[in-house]
Order: C-alpha cells, then structure tokens, then sequence
C-alpha cells in the first residue's frame, strides 16, 4: 500500500512545482521579451534491494518555448525587437556575460545604456555601453549606435559604438534565477550577428498565452486535488488494515 501513497506523493509534488511553473509565466505575461517556461514530468525507478517496482513522479525542468512573440510599434528609439534567434547581450549581477531578448532598454542619469531590470547592455567588445549626452539617439538594424550631439545638427551624427547581439542556438541557452539566458559551454563564445540584428522603435511581446496557462493551472489543480484523494484513501485502507491484523491478533 506504501507504494500508492509515495508515487501519488510525488505526483503531488510535481503539480505543485509545474504551477509554479505556470505561475511564473502568468506573472511575466506582460514582460517583453519573456519566453515561457516549460516544465514537465518523467518517471523514476526507485533504486534499492529487490524488485524495482516502485515508480515515482519526478519534477522536469524542459526549457523555454522558443515561439516568437508579437511585435508591438512604439516609436521609443530605445526598444529593441531581435530578429529569430538573436540575442542582447547585458552584464549579469555577477558581472558575467547573460543574454536577452527584452529590448526595453532606458539610460541612466550618468548615460549607461540598461536593461528595464537595470542589467548594463554590453557592446560588441563586451563592455558597457555609456552614451555620450545627446539630443538625439539612434540605433541600425545591424546594433550601431549613433548619437547628435548637444546642440549639433543632424549632419553631425556619429556612430559611438555597436551593441553585441549573438546568434545563440536555443540548445545551448539556459535560464538563470534571474531571468536571464546563460552559454551551457562558455568555452565556445556566441557569435556576433552579421546583417539585420533587430528592428528600434518595436518590442517583442511574453510569447505567454495566458488564456491557455489559466487553463493548465485549472488542470494542475485538479491533478493534484485527485492524487491528495489518493493519499488520503491510501492512509484509510492501511488504517483499515492495521485494525483488521489487532482484530484477528
């Protein structure tokens, strides 16, 4: 009888972990750039002394969905929407290189060139971008960055730097606790995309269907409402049991 309570245990753990999962999607359904995180089940063989008979649920981490979001216009020179499998790439908290696909990028008081989570955007040299102060900004299709300076005329526009976007294959992308892209091999650096980047003055929308993650969210509830059914019927039969063997004993 253990056996129906650890495996309907552990189907109740890992609903509870997937609606974490869906949750978090949920919460960033509105946050550009944002790829939903899949999450998913396997089964488990108990390893041990005798028979392996008994099977549990395990909690699977299966990435993110690659599908891109919509587009959305904006007019704001500083919003970035990355071609197919292009990536921006920021300085993470620990100062490492991560990457992106959220292009809402603003500058700070001193002219550094951040994320909306305030992560530094990197330049093609792999360090911060600092904008010169300016009265106008633009950004090409291939991540140039060029500036009017203050009191200048448009003839003057300059190019100040390029920002680096990688061409990163989905499979060696990985997601941190922050939110942000990692290189699964760092040993094999991405590559900076040649030709059309990105698209300024657009932002790429949550690739989040919340209607359909409400729907799973319904369903991971009701799953794990019938595996709590199955403990506790289980936790009845072995009490059953326990008095039946008092009785005959």
């Amino acid at each position: 009888m253990d056996k129906a309570l650890y495996v309907a245990m552990t189907g109740a753990r890992a609903s509870l972990q997937a609606q974490a999962t869906v949750s978090h999607n949920l919460a960033n359904s509105d946050t550009p750039g944002f790829k939903e995180a899949l999450a998913n089940t396997e089964a488990f063989p108990i390893q041990g002394q005798g028979y392996a008979s008994r099977i549990d649920a395990l909690h699977v981490d299966a990435g993110f969905n690659r599908r891109i979001g919509a587009q959305q216009i904006t007019g704001n020179a500083l919003d970035l929407s990355l071609q197919p499998g292009s990536w921006l790439a920021v300085q993470s908290r620990d100062g490492s290189e991560a990457y992106t696909r959220a292009g809402a990028l603003t500058l700070t008081p001193n002219g550094q060139l951040v994320t909306a989570d305030g992560n530094a955007v990197l330049d093609e040299n792999g360090n911060p971008v600092a904008v010169p102060p300016h009265q106008a900004i633009e950004i090409g299709h291939d991540g140039t960055l060029s500036v009017i300076p203050l009191g200048e005329g448009p003839q003057t526009m300059a190019m100040v730097g390029r920002l680096r976007v990688v061409q990163a294959p989905d499979a060696r992308l990985q997601r941190g606790l922050d939110g942000l892209m990692r290189n699964t091999d760092p040993q094999q650096p991405f590559a900076q995309v040649q030709g059309k980047a990105l698209d300024s003055g657009m932002l790429e929308s949550s690739n989040v269907d919340a209607a359909g993650a409400l729907v799973q969210m319904i369903q991971l509830q009701r799953q794990f409402e019938m595996q709590v059914k199955v403990i506790k019927h289980g936790d009845e039969n072995a009490r059953s049991a326990n008095t039946l063997l008092r009785l005959n004993g």
